[in-house]
């Protein structure tokens, strides 16, 4: 079994627009679909960065990162913080849990904001649903 460990991302290495332009975040799929969900950041005149999030905990049938990112993505979080890594060879955040929901998405862009030295006044979400994958269809 081979785990993947997140590679860190030092936040003054990203875009300056990420702390001085209004952006909005794009999910590219729908909160419901699991640990791993894919987006972008946006702002008007710039090009879009990828920007995933990523709920670290789910361990079934495999853990979705190793125990050393892991434990990082808590202590940040722990901190007011969020983890910035790259999985999957994508720009990453990293967020305790196993799903997300629209108060946790919120929470982690606001965290990145800080990063970035923006106001989360600044950020914004467009989220989608998706469909439950925990459950069978109806």
């Amino acid at each position: 079994m081979h785990v993947q460990p997140l590679v860190d991302i030092d936040p003054f290495d990203l875009p300056d627009w990420l702390g001085t332009a209004q952006v909005v975040w794009h999910a590219d799929g729908g909160l419901r679909d699991g640990h791993l969900v894919a987006g972008r950041l946006t702002s008007g005149g710039h090009d879009d960065l990828v920007c995933d999030l990523l709920g670290v905990d789910d361990a079934y049938p495999v853990p979705v990162t190793d125990d050393a990112s892991r434990l990082r993505a808590h202590q940040a979080w722990r901190h007011g913080q969020v983890l910035l890594g790259q999985y999957d060879g994508r720009m990453t955040l990293a967020v305790p849990g196993t799903r997300f929901d629209a108060g946790l998405v919120l929470d982690a862009l606001g965290r990145l904001a800080k990063a970035v030295g923006a106001s989360p006044d600044h950020y914004a979400a467009l989220l989608r649903i998706g469909q439950d994958k925990s459950r069978g269809s109806r």
